[in-house]
């Protein structure tokens, strides 16, 4: 068989390439970089796989011993081995946290592209520019929304780290050490992006405590000249957002619950407690439901409901918002028997800690969980639970009644959860039928 004729110049070319060197691995890196003499965190046996499988917090306990003089600071990029000391990630070290290590890149991943193999300031330029793709991929900004979230935390791989946009605001939420050390590099990814005109940081500081982070200068660290207020459209609602608001001033995780309220409100009562700045209320009004009142206890949250009735032409007629502590609203509706179609509840978080779920199930007794379950008469009632769906179905049980589940929701889709950090899925929410 004839054998086949390359020309000179391409057998060349194709001898180069077979001569190129293997894939770079982080120990390769390492090694090629003495200077800069990364320690190592090396894993206790039988502890491995989890982070090989992707968790990306290593807990202490998980630790057998650090290798590395001087020992590794806080915000430091270390090597995470396995005991044997072969490299099967790299993160951001931090000396005081139960979480020391927050996994960046495994091995494979360093393997597959070195370029940002040990590199944090190419690290985040990669995922911040891989997390605006996706949202534009999602439909974010558009016509009709243009408050949405750009970087989820552990979703995104950059554990710590939340960038809400809300128009021409991006606000960065910071809880980690690593993003404070990091701020001028995620600033100036932020800042290229065409809409955004002005940066918000809110930090978290009960968490950057517990990092080991000096709060008390941090306002100082990040100045802000952005406005205090902005304007914002969600599915073509408009919503005025305070700067100084809960969390980064408005929850788009709520997007799409808020729209599914819009389609079942149809010339329904509705009641929204804890309202906020009257989300879920707005789009059960705009879906034609035939009254909604909103309840919170927050004076700001309360005015920011009123002006986003007016901002949107409601008629004020059909949408009330009240300041009022929500247990003591319901047991002035019980009172009255007052009766609604639609009942939604989106309480703040009730056990934030597992130490709080002990105290957070003696609350099933509460007047604003019992009198949800209790409906007099015939009319069956729909509601739709936030956060605390064990708490009402505690109260439905006490009181005798029967409930189904009609729906099963969490965050909006611009709100990716990596699988192998299950707390990341902080949002759940059901719908439910009262019988």
């Amino acid at each position: 068989m004839q054998q086949l004729q390359l020309p000179g110049r391409l057998m060349k070319s194709l001898c180069a390439v077979s001569a190129l060197p293997a894939t770079s691995t982080l120990q390769e890196i390492s090694s090629s970089q003495p200077t800069k003499g990364f320690a190592k965190v090396v894993l206790k046996k039988g502890k491995t796989q989890l982070f090989k499988d992707g968790s990306p917090m290593v807990y202490s306990g998980a630790v057998d011993r650090i290798i590395g003089r001087p020992p590794p600071k806080t915000g430091d990029v270390v090597l995470v081995t396995d005991g044997t000391e072969k490299p099967i990630a790299w993160g951001l070290y931090n000396s005081v946290s139960m979480f020391c290590v927050r996994l960046m890149q495994l091995e494979e991943e360093a393997s597959r592209d070195p370029s940002c193999a040990l590199n944090m300031e190419k690290l985040i330029e990669t995922r911040i520019d891989a997390a605006i793709e996706l949202r534009r991929r999602l439909g974010f900004p558009s016509a009709s929304t243009n408050a949405y979230r750009l970087i989820n935390s552990e979703g995104d791989r950059l554990s710590g780290l939340i960038v809400d946009v809300f128009g021409e605001m991006g606000v960065i939420a910071s809880s980690a050490a690593w993003v404070e050390k990091y701020k001028p590099e995620i600033e100036a990814c932020i800042s290229r992006i065409d809409d955004i005109n002005h940066i918000k940081w809110r930090s978290s500081v009960d968490i950057l405590k517990e990092e080991g982070i000096d709060t008390s200068h941090l306002k100082e660290m990040h100045p802000s000249t952005c406005p205090e207020r902005t304007k914002v459209l969600e599915n073509g609602i408009s919503y005025a957002i305070s700067m100084e608001g809960q969390k980064t001033g408005f929850y788009a995780d709520q997007r799409e619950n808020r729209h599914f309220i819009s389609t079942i409100s149809n010339c329904q009562k509705v009641l929204d407690v804890c309202c906020y700045s009257g989300g879920f209320s707005l789009n059960a009004c705009r879906g034609g439901a035939v009254h909604v009142t909103g309840v919170d206890t927050s004076l700001p949250a309360v005015e920011l409901a009123r002006e986003n009735v007016v901002l949107n032409n409601l008629d004020p007629e059909k949408i009330t918002f009240l300041r009022e502590d929500a247990t003591e609203f319901m047991k002035g509706a019980l009172s009255r028997n007052e009766l609604w179609d639609i009942v939604i509840l989106d309480p703040p978080k009730l056990a934030p800690r597992r130490k709080d779920l002990q105290s957070a199930s003696g609350m099933s007794n509460d007047p604003k969980w019992n009198v949800l379950a209790y409906s007099p008469g015939k009319r069956i009632s729909m509601v739709f639970v936030f956060s605390a769906v064990f708490l009402f179905m505690g109260a439905a049980s006490m009181a005798g009644r029967k409930i189904t589940v009609i729906r099963q929701a969490g965050a909006a889709c611009d709100h990716p959860i990596d699988p192998s950090y299950p707390e990341g899925t902080y949002l759940s929410n059901i719908l439910l039928r009262v019988l």
